[in-house]
């Protein structure tokens, strides 16, 4: 069973950065679609920004355009980051990374892997 590890999260103040980064637990031959969430106490899981396992393709919620950028790493393809820039107080969750679909050798199925999650902080 494949796990999926995040790291990167930490406290910090308004308009600052943080990096995050997942990826899975032990080296495999495939790529996988990656995907964001975040959950804040009290709310429902939202969508973060995604990138496909296909092209790279990244897609983002509509409250992160222009702030944060989702890449894969060039050196070990099963390895995302999430850079988030210009941070905000609502940006404040706990952030977990998903792969829904992977494709090994050719071959593509479904999977869903999750992380434990890395906590982000923003405060004035």
């Amino acid at each position: 069973q494949v796990r999926l590890v995040e790291s990167g999260g930490g406290s910090v103040q308004i308009g600052e950065s943080l990096r995050l980064s997942c990826t899975t637990s032990a080296f495999t031959a495939c790529r996988y679609n990656m995907t964001w969430y975040r959950q804040a106490p009290g709310k429902e899981r939202e969508f973060v920004a995604g990138i496909t396992a296909t092209d790279d393709t990244a897609t983002y919620a509509h409250s992160n355009l222009g702030r944060f950028t989702l890449s894969r790493d060039n050196t070990n393809g099963n390895r995302v980051y999430l850079q988030m820039n210009r941070l905000k107080p609502e940006d404040t969750a706990m952030y977990l990374c998903r792969a829904d679909y992977q494709v090994c050798g050719g071959y593509a199925s479904a999977v869903d892997y999750w992380g434990q999650g890395t906590q982000v902080t923003v405060s004035s």
